[in-house]
């Protein structure tokens, strides 16, 4: 399957976003003093469970942006 450029800038562009926008509530999530993270300095399951969300976001973020730099690369590579 082909995949067109623009196509190809927006799955990379998701990709770039989805890390931005992940490290960014993982380190506001680290840095809570509402309580909701953490409990007499202790990990609570509301930080666990959000943190397993960062994670696999950054994952899913990774492959759809390699998705799309595959695809620029092989648009590149047939031009």
């Amino acid at each position: 399957m082909k995949l067109s450029r623009p196509v190809s800038w927006f799955l990379l562009a998701f990709g770039v976003w989805s890390w931005v926008i992940w490290i960014t509530f993982v380190k506001n999530l680290v840095a809570d003093g509402s309580g909701l993270a953490f409990d007499a300095g202790r990990p609570t399951a509301y930080f666990w469970v959000h943190l397993l969300l960062a994670v696999v976001s950054f994952l899913l973020g990774t492959a759809v942006g390699a998705i799309g730099l595959r695809g620029l690369r092989a648009l590149r590579r047939t031009s």
